[in-house]
């Protein structure tokens, strides 16, 4: 881990702020989420991106009522279905 040199006091609410070189650096906006994560006694922050609900892959997404799923996933479903599915 790298430390930055930066320290935040969390306020009343449990709000930190991050500075703006960090969310220059991880292309971080107004709005956009961050996962949270705990490892032993740290905790880390990431800039959320959607995966496939039920693998986890990031590629070839397709919203489908509000949940990510891959092409990948809908053809394995599919042929699971007994579906004959063509590529």
């Amino acid at each position: 881990m790298k430390s930055t040199g930066v320290v935040r006091k969390v306020d009343e609410l449990g709000r930190v702020v991050l500075p703006i070189e960090l969310r220059r650096n991880f292309d971080i906006n107004e709005k956009d989420a961050l996962e949270i994560f705990v490892d032993d006694n740290t905790i880390i922050l990431k800039k959320y991106e959607p995966a496939d609900i039920f693998n986890g892959s990031m590629e070839d997404l397709i919203d489908y009522k509000g949940k990510k799923v891959s092409k990948n996933t809908i053809i394995e479903l599919a042929r699971m279905a007994g579906l004959k599915v063509t590529e």
